[in-house]
């Protein structure tokens, strides 16, 4: 597993610790949400989820909004770049 460095600038918009809604473009499958969750609880453990999904047009994917406390602009590149990991997911925003 290689550390991909990012040069972000979120320690300069934001105030941590902060929330951040993260929206993941995915497979629309079931499991989909079961597998953003599970990488959410190993990096964010204090957080309570209620992630909301919306079907594309198509029906083809799925959008996933969920609302993560970040506390640090490291903190919050983990999380896309491992939400960015996953198998089904095709975007992070």
């Amino acid at each position: 597993m290689t550390t991909e460095v990012k040069n972000t600038r979120f320690d300069e918009f934001l105030e941590f610790p902060c929330a951040v809604n993260f929206k993941v473009l995915g497979v629309a499958v079931p499991e989909l949400v079961d597998h953003i969750v599970a990488v959410l609880q190993v990096h964010a453990k204090a957080n309570d989820y209620n992630p909301q999904v919306r079907p594309s047009s198509k029906g083809n994917y799925h959008s996933v909004t969920v609302s993560v406390t970040v506390v640090s602009k490291d903190h919050m590149e983990l999380l896309y770049t491992e939400l960015g990991r996953l198998e089904l997911v095709r975007y992070v925003i």
